[in-house]
């Protein structure tokens, strides 16, 4: 088999909510994100996407997604699509660095791996963990009232973890903890996630303010050395995201104890093929994991549902459904949350069919 193109195509995906804010003031209204297409000459046809948090969150940018494929995809013409490492080595030979643009790539490869196979992604990466599994629900960052009771409404459709978020001014983000907690009720998690937005004499401030509070602390500053400082001084369990940005991080980490659980974003790696090897390493080492990406619509949760669905229950922190926080769908068959939980897809491949009517003309057109 061999691919014979690769298109990519920009689509934007409103907020349900209108707007989603996070630390240092950062917000975003309407997510630019790229699904990947990559036909092969046996007509079978696997799909990707990719969706930066804007360019500001971390080293990546909506626009990169689609320069960096017109720039590696004609050299990708040619290749077998189910020979994924070779195709991840090659892409990166081609192009150092940017691992977030060669995600849309590994996972289209991925579905075409699972649609010549018969099999369900999920299948491929591992197996399947349980009949479902557990959702969280990022509440932007507001007033302490007004994130209280988004948690509140939030429950009541079924979510039992809360990802909130900091990473401003320490009082504020002490109150928004306090308040959350308050409505909080037996088995729900609760995770302040400042996103890098604290220096570490604030960061220390918040973890003595509501070392009382069952709540987990997530990524306070913006260095490994800094949250590690933060590790040191509290009892609480911790969380490292965006530090984690590599294999090397992760050992260092791991090595380090520098944190209870990690959090995996797909595209963060360069697609599933290198999220599955963090995943385990970070398994094997007892450590919990949150499956996730920066951002995306139906076809990122696909991808995130195989790869949680595929990892033990019992290191499972928790995963996401960022296609029920966007107005638009971009594909059929993708998964969808009930009750705070979500299941991966038992369809061939990743189990979707890209709306192309809504997908339009592509941006990058390589053959």
């Amino acid at each position: 088999m061999k691919i014979t193109r690769i298109a990519a195509y920009k689509i934007d995906l409103p907020l349900v909510e209108g707007n989603y804010a996070w630390s240092e003031g950062k917000s975003v209204t309407t997510f630019d994100s790229t699904v990947v297409r990559v036909e092969t000459d046996s007509g079978v046809v696997g799909h990707g996407e990719v969706c930066p948090l804007g360019p500001v969150y971390l080293p990546a940018y909506a626009a990169g997604v689609r320069a960096g494929i017109a720039e590696i995809g004609p050299q990708l013409i040619g290749q077998d699509p189910t020979q994924i490492a070779p195709l991840v080595r090659r892409m990166d030979y081609l192009l150092k660095g940017h691992p977030y643009v060669k995600s849309g790539i590994d996972l289209a490869c991925w579905d075409i791996l699972g649609q010549v196979a018969g099999l369900p992604v999920c299948e491929l990466l591992g197996g399947r963990f349980g009949d479902d599994f557990v959702l969280y629900r990022a509440i932007s960052q507001e007033s302490p009232e007004q994130m209280a009771a988004k948690v509140a409404g939030y429950r009541e459709e079924g979510y039992r973890r809360f990802q909130l978020k900091v990473g401003g001014q320490a009082g504020d983000d002490i109150a928004r903890i306090k308040a959350v907690a308050d409505v909080l009720q037996p088995g729900d998690k609760l995770i302040a996630d400042a996103n890098t937005g604290w220096l570490p004499h604030e960061a220390l401030r918040v973890v003595n303010a509501v070392r009382d509070v069952d709540v987990y602390i997530e990524q306070p500053c913006a260095t490994y050395e800094e949250c590690s400082v933060i590790r040191a001084k509290t009892s609480l369990p911790f969380v490292l995201d965006e530090v984690i940005d590599g294999h090397d991080m992760l050992v260092r980490c791991i090595a380090d104890r520098a944190a209870d659980a990690v959090n995996i974003k797909i595209s963060k790696f360069g697609g599933l093929t290198k999220a599955k090897l963090a995943r385990d390493l970070a398994v094997s080492q007892g450590l919990g994991v949150t499956i996730e990406d920066s951002w995306g619509g139906d076809i990122v949760t696909a991808a995130i549902s195989h790869l949680a669905h595929s990892t033990p229950t019992e290191h499972l922190f928790t995963s996401t459904d960022f296609n029920s926080y966007v107005t638009t769908s971009i594909a059929e068959g993708a998964p969808q949350r009930d009750n705070g939980r979500m299941k991966a897809s038992t369809a061939p491949g990743l189990g979707i069919q890209p709306r192309m009517e809504v997908l339009g003309k592509p941006l990058v057109d390589v053959s």
